[in-house]
């Protein structure tokens, strides 16, 4: 007489397959970490946010003089410090290494952009140009942010373009919109995009 299966291989089966997608999905969500830079400060790009708010608020209106461009520098100055702090915070609770790895390639892509901004600020306020350093800094800005999001979670690259906006925007708007439009870039971008990455991605 034939036996018939028994019951429990199905159920064996089952568990099997359950726990092998599991375990797939385990290494979907490291490889993905691998490759994403997920680091980048929600809270931090918030209170970087504040401090262009803030600048917007007390900045002289932009002309060729170059003695609006003093609040500017120092809530810049301020705010890379706190998004340095906060990114290094974030990335050791992720255990993330911003020297090597995506961390690397993220902070390499942004570098060349800054550096130009860096070294293009100087000269136009020595030239009499500084009217042009609203957009300078919105376009090279954007440029950097959308470079070192290519490695990075999807709000970064979107935060970038929308900075790439507002500086075409400033290329050709009146003087009397610069402040607010540095203010909506430096200001209303990071706070609205730093609550959608806290929101997603951690503070």
């Amino acid at each position: 007489m034939l036996s018939s299966p028994s019951p429990s291989k199905p159920a064996a089966v089952g568990r099997f397959d359950a726990h092998a997608l599991d375990q797939l999905k385990v290494i979907r969500e490291t490889m993905e970490r691998s490759s994403r830079f997920t680091s980048v400060p929600g809270y931090g790009g918030m209170l970087m946010g504040l401090t262009g708010l803030v600048a917007a608020l007390l900045s002289d209106p932009v002309d060729a003089s170059g003695e609006w461009v003093g609040p500017w520098l120092a809530a810049a100055g301020l705010a890379l410090g706190i998004g340095g702090f906060t990114m290094m915070r974030k990335a050791r609770s992720n255990g993330v290494a911003l020297g090597r790895g995506v961390g690397r390639r993220f902070l390499l892509g942004m570098a060349p952009s800054m550096l130009a901004a860096l070294v293009l600020t100087p000269a136009l306020l020595g030239a009499g140009g500084s009217q042009l350093l609203p957009a300078l800094w919105l376009l090279l800005y954007g440029s950097a942010v959308m470079a070192g999001g290519a490695f990075s979670v999807r709000a970064v690259p979107i935060m970038g373009a929308c900075f790439l906006l507002l500086g075409a925007v400033a290329l050709l708007a009146p003087m009397e919109w610069m402040p607010w439009l540095l203010g909506a870039g430096f200001g209303a971008l990071h706070v609205g995009f730093g609550w959608w990455i806290a929101r997603r991605h951690g503070g």
